[in-house]
């Protein structure tokens, strides 16, 4: 497998605002009504790699998101997935990823055990070999034996992400693709899962892009980060390179934080869904 993951070249999403005119773009740009998401983005994932984004409300980073999951067509530009165009061999794409995202659903009356047999059917895995697997990895994730057959509504959202994971997993996905998985976890939940995290880039090989809006969670996670404002990419790199854009002010060293309000003039917020 190729040691690029991910390449993107200068991919566009616009959206139509309800009750106004079709759109039309005049010089590149879109007409009155519209809202571009995604504004001529451009990047490379490493295979291997934990490629975090982060983004201020309304940037667009879920959209981006589903553009490389296949779930939304680009306006313009391209986006390949281990070499696989995403517009033209979206089936190809989607045997290579899978995605969990902050809202992910359940058949809350159904168990894990229950749900992920389900989803195993869904990607034609038979049910004994599906069994197995699904044992291993709910173990692995620290879902204990007597939990396996509880019904999903009566666990907390720490372990109902867990069991999402554990979903994306039962593919052996060679790109995962997390949208903000952590987002209303409390603390030891939301370290069992970045410690999930690790442990799949280190054991699986699988590449991971995370979208957060928790800067300490894409510091301690993340081998690059793209910070992203109004659709673009307004910088990336290393943690450690991204706080060399400030200069440290009073003695103290600035922090990712003090890089993304410099950069955006912006805080970090989890409730936009673009």
């Amino acid at each position: 497998m190729q040691k690029i993951a991910i390449d993107v070249e200068e991919l566009y999403k616009v959206f139509r605002k309800p009750r106004r005119r079709p759109w039309r773009a005049r010089d590149g740009k879109p007409a009155a009504g519209q809202v571009v998401a995604v504004d001529h983005v451009s990047f490379q994932v490493h295979r291997r790699e934990i490629f975090g984004v982060l983004r201020p409300n309304g940037s667009g980073k879920s959209t981006l998101i589903r553009l490389i999951a296949t779930l939304l067509l680009p306006d313009g530009g391209r986006a390949e997935v281990f070499g696989h165009d995403v517009v033209r061999e979206p089936m190809a794409v989607q045997r290579l990823i899978n995605r969990v995202s902050v809202e992910a659903s359940f058949f809350k009356k159904l168990s894990p055990m229950e749900n992920l047999l389900y989803g195993a059917r869904l990607y034609g895995l038979p049910a004994s070999q599906a069994r197995v697997a699904i044992h291993a990895i709910l173990k692995c994730i620290g879902i204990e034996e007597r939990s396996i057959g509880q019904p999903m509504q009566e666990m907390s959202r720490g372990m109902q992400q867990k069991v999402a994971i554990a979903r994306a997993l039962l593919t052996r996905p060679a790109l995962l693709l997390l949208d903000e998985p952590t987002t209303g976890l409390d603390p030891r939940s939301k370290r069992e899962v970045q410690d999930l995290v690790r442990e799949l880039r280190e054991q699986d090989d699988t590449t991971i892009v995370l979208t957060t809006h928790d800067m300490v969670e894409a510091e301690v996670l993340c081998d690059r980060i793209a910070i992203m404002d109004s659709g673009k990419v307004v910088a990336l790199g290393t943690p450690q390179g991204l706080r060399q854009l400030v200069p440290s002010r009073n003695g103290h060293q600035p922090t990712l934080e003090d890089v993304f309000l410099e950069l955006t003039g912006k805080q970090l917020v989890s409730e936009e869904r673009v």
